[in-house]
C-alpha cells in the first residue's frame, strides 16, 4: 500500500476526520436504540427505564473506544490521505472494507475485555452495518452536492468563440521544450508568430517550421528590454515560457534565478502592458503545490518545496496585481511534463527512466510513493492554443492546472507502466528520494472553462520515446543538450571563462554537438542557457 505517515494534517482532513466521528456515533447511537426497542418489543415484562439506562451507560463507556478505532482504521485505508483518488465501485469498496474491519477490531477488544467495553453483539452487526451505509450515503452526497455547486458556480465549457482579436503571437522562449510543440499549432491555426529566442541550441527544434510565411525570429535575450521592446511591436498576445526551468537547474545560481523568472516577468509585462497587449499566457507550474497528501485544485494552499517553484508563485502574484480590463494574464500550472518535442529533455522522469530501460537496462527509482501530474508535451502546448483561442473573459486574470485527473501516477507507477513496455529492463527502487515533491493535482476547472482534452496519456508517451530511441534519433540521451542541469553547469563554466579574459570575442565553448557563441554586438552575456521550459 503506497502511504505516506506522517502527513500533513490539513484543514480539510480535521473536518473530514470530525464528520466521520459523528457518522460513528450516529450509527453507535441508533445501534444502541434499535436494540433496546427490540429488547422492550420482545419481553414486555422488561423495564423501559431501566434498560435506558443500561444502554445509556453502554453507549458512554464504549463511544470513545469505537471512535478511536475506527478513525485509527480509517486512516490507514487512505481515508484522509488518499480518498480522492477512490473512484466509483472501488470507493465503495475501500469504506465497506474499511468499516468491516474496524467493527471486528472493536469486537475482537470486546470479546478479551468483556468488563472494559460492554457491546451488545447484536449491537454491534448493527452499528457495523449502519455506520458503513452512513459513510457511502455521506459521501455520496458530498459528491453530489460539490458536483452541483461546481456547475451553478462555474461557466459550461466554452462554445467556439474563437481568436477575438488575436492575430499577432509573441512566444518568448519559442525554441525550447514546450515552444517547439506550440509553433507548429499557431502557425497551422494562421497565427503570425514571431519568436524571440536565444537559439543556445540553434534552430534544429523549429527546424520544420523555419521556411513557414507567418514566421519570425528574433534571436535575442529576452532579459534586454530594449529587444523585449522591439519584438512587442504590433503583437495582439505573448505566451511567455522563457525561464530557467527545474529545481536543480535554479538552484546553481539563485540570483541568476530570481533575474530570468522573476525581474524578466514583471519587465516583459509591464512591455506588453505598456503596447496595449491584452492577452499575456504565463507558463507556471504544478510544482507550486510542493507536497501534500491531498488532490489539489487552483485554491488549494501552494507549498513551494524549491526555488523554482517559489520564482513560479512570485510572478504569478506580481501579473495578478497588473492585471485589469485591459490586460489579461492566464497562468497555466504544468504537470510534470515527458514527451518529444523539436527539444526534447531527458531530465524529467518518464522520458529518463524509458531512456534508460532501453540504453542501461535499468528502471532506476528513488523511493517511488511520491505522487505527479505527468502531462504530455504536446498536451501542454495545447493548453496554450486553447487558452489563447477561448473567450478572454473566460481566462482573464485565470489560474489553470494543466493535465488529467487519470493521470496523477505515483513514480513507482510510472516506472511500472515503462516496465511493462520494456520488460528486459530491471526495475530497481534504490530506497527513498531526497526531492520532497509530493502532489497530486484536480483539472477539472481547464476542461470546465476552456474545454481542454489531454490527447496524451503515459503509457502512450513512453512508446513514442521508445520509437524514437528504436529508430535512432535518440542517439544519447545523457547529452548536455537534453538536460537543463547540465546546461546551467555548461553555463557557469563558459560564464566564468569568459569573464576572465573578456578579450576573448567571438570565443565558442562547444558541447556536445551545440555551441554558446558570444557575440562582439551584444553588450551583456546571455543570461540563460535554457531559453524555455
Amino acid at each position: 500500500m503506497n502511504h505516506r505517515f506522517g502527513a500533513k494534517i490539513t484543514r480539510e482532513m480535521v473536518i473530514r476526520m470530525i464528520a466521520d466521528t459523528l457518522l460513528l456515533n450516529a450509527a453507535l447511537v441508533a445501534a444502541f436504540a434499535g436494540n433496546l426497542l427490540l429488547q422492550v418489543v420482545q419481553n414486555s415484562s422488561a423495564s423501559g427505564p431501566e434498560l435506558f439506562t443500561e444502554y445509556s451507560q453502554a453507549y458512554l463507556r464504549s463511544f470513545w473506544f469505537v471512535t478511536l478505532i475506527s478513525l485509527a482504521v480509517f486512516y490507514l485505508n487512505g481515508f484522509y490521505t488518499r480518498g480522492r483518488m477512490y473512484r466509483g465501485r472501488y470507493k465503495l469498496l475501500i469504506i465497506a472494507q474499511a468499516g468491516s474491519l474496524s467493527y471486528l477490531t472493536i469486537g475482537f477488544f470486546a470479546f478479551l475485555f468483556p468488563r472494559a467495553i460492554v457491546i451488545p453483539r447484536t449491537v454491534l452487526i448493527f452499528a457495523w452495518a449502519l455506520t458503513i451505509a452512513f459513510l457511502i450515503t455521506a459521501r455520496i452526497w458530498s459528491m453530489l452536492w460539490k458536483n452541483l455547486v461546481r456547475q451553478e458556480s462555474q461557466p459550461d465549457i466554452v462554445v467556439p468563440e474563437r481568436r477575438t482579436g488575436v492575430k499577432n503571437v509573441l512566444v518568448i522562449g519559442g525554441a525550447g521544450y514546450i515552444g517547439s510543440a506550440l509553433l507548429p499549432k499557431l502557425l497551422e491555426r494562421g497565427y503570425n508568430v514571431r519568436l524571440m529566442d536565444l537559439l543556445v541550441f540553434g534552430t534544429e527544434p523549429i527546424a520544420d517550421s523555419l521556411n513557414h510565411p507567418n514566421l519570425e525570429i528574433v534571436q535575442a535575450d529576452f532579459l534586454r528590454i530594449d529587444k523585449v521592446v522591439a519584438a512587442m511591436q504590433g503583437m495582439d498576445a505573448v505566451v511567455h515560457l522563457g525561464a530557467i526551468v527545474g529545481d536543480p537547474a535554479c538552484a546553481i545560481d539563485t540570483d541568476l534565478t530570481t533575474n530570468v523568472n522573476l525581474e524578466a516577468t514583471r519587465m516583459i509585462a509591464e512591455v506588453a502592458r505598456g503596447h496595449g497587449v491584452q492577452r499575456f499566457v504565463f507558463a507556471s507550474t504544478c510544482s507550486v503545490y510542493g507536497a501534500g497528501d491531498e488532490v489539489l485544485d487552483e485554491r488549494s494552499a501552494l507549498n513551494p518545496v524549491s526555488l523554482y517553484a517559489r520564482s513560479k508563485i512570485a510572478s504569478e502574484r506580481v501579473l495578478m496585481s497588473m492585471a485589469s480590463e485591459n490586460f489579461a494574464p492566464t497562468y497555466l500550472r504544468f504537470g510534470t511534463i515527458y514527451g518529444l518535442s523539436g527539444r526534447t529533455r531527458f531530465d524529467l522522469v518518464v522520458n529518463l527512466l524509458t531512456a534508460k530501460a532501453l540504453f542501461d537496462k535499468q528502471i532506476t527509482v528513488f523511493g517511488g510513493d511520491q505522487w505527479r501530474p505527468f502531462l504530455h508535451v504536446d498536451d501542454a502546448a495545447l493548453s496554450i492554443f486553447d487558452v489563447l483561442e477561448a473567450p478572454i473573459d473566460r481566462v482573464r486574470n485565470q489560474v489553470f492546472n494543466v493535465g488529467a485527473n487519470s493521470e496523477n501516477y505515483t513514480i513507482q507507477k510510472a516506472a511500472e507502466v515503462i516496465h511493462r513496455l520494456v520488460p528486459d529492463a530491471e526495475l530497481l527502487n534504490l530506497g527513498e528520494d531526497t526531492d520532497l515533491r509530493n502532489y497530486r493535482v484536480n483539472f477539472d476547472k481547464i476542461h470546465r472553462v476552456v474545454g481542454y482534452t489531454p490527447q496524451w496519456t503515459v503509457e502512450k508517451g513512453v512508446k513514442q520515446v521508445m520509437a524514437a530511441i528504436e529508430e535512432g534519433k535518440v542517439r544519447d540521451y545523457r547529452e548536455t543538450r537534453n538536460s537543463n542541469l547540465k546546461s546551467m553547469q555548461l553555463y557557469q563554466k563558459v560564464h566564468k571563462a569568459f569573464v576572465s579574459d573578456p578579450a576573448r570575442t567571438g570565443w565558442h565553448a562547444l558541447g556536445k554537438g551545440w555551441t554558446y557563441r558570444f557575440l562582439e554586438e551584444e553588450e551583456a552575456l546571455p543570461s540563460m542557457p535554457v531559453s524555455a521550459s
